[in-house]
C-alpha cells in the first residue's frame, strides 16, 4: 500500500534561508520541490510575500535569479485559493497567511524555522517542523 504523500506549506523564512546557503536542511528541502516526495502548496499572497522578502538583495542573487526560483516554485507548487480566513489566530497577520493556505489545501505540515510562532495549529490537524526534521520524516538527510 502506498503512503499518502506529505502536503506541506513552505514558511517564507525556509525559502529565504535555501536561497542564503547551500549547506542548510532548508537548501536541501528546497532542492526536492518537484520530486515528487512531497507536495508543496502555494497561494499568490504567499508567493507575493516570497517575492518582497527574495527581492530585498540579502540572499546574494540576481534579480533575475530571484525570478528563475519565484518561477521554479510556481511551477512545482500547487496553487491554493483560500475562501476562509481563520484570523486573527497567530501572533503574526504573516503567519495567519501560511495557516489559512496550510487549512485551505488540507496540508500536514507547515515547514519553518519558526515553530513556536505556530503553536496552536495543531487544532487543525497541522504540525510546525523545522527543515531538518520534515527531511526526517520523509527518511532523508538533513
Amino acid at each position: 500500500m502506498l503512503k499518502p504523500r506529505h502536503r506541506i506549506v513552505l514558511d517564507t523564512n525556509v525559502v529565504f534561508a535555501a536561497l542564503r546557503s547551500r549547506r542548510g536542511a532548508a537548501f536541501r528541502l528546497l532542492s526536492l520541490v518537484g520530486a515528487g516526495m512531497f507536495d508543496v502548496y502555494l497561494s499568490v499572497p504567499l508567493l507575493f510575500e516570497y517575492e518582497d522578502v527574495l527581492r530585498r538583495g540579502t540572499t546574494g542573487l540576481e534579480p533575475a535569479d530571484v525570478e528563475v526560483v519565484l518561477d521554479y516554485l510556481c511551477g512545482a507548487s500547487r496553487r491554493q485559493e483560500i475562501h476562509f480566513l481563520w484570523r486573527p489566530c497567530l501572533r503574526d497577520p504573516k503567519d495567519d497567511m501560511v495557516l489559512e493556505l496550510a487549512v485551505a489545501s488540507q496540508c500536514t505540515h507547515i515547514v519553518t524555522f519558526n515553530t513556536a510562532d505556530f503553536g496552536g495549529i495543531e487544532r487543525f490537524g497541522l504540525q510546525a517542523l523545522w527543515p531538518a526534521e520534515f527531511l526526517r520524516l520523509l527518511g532523508e538527510k538533513p
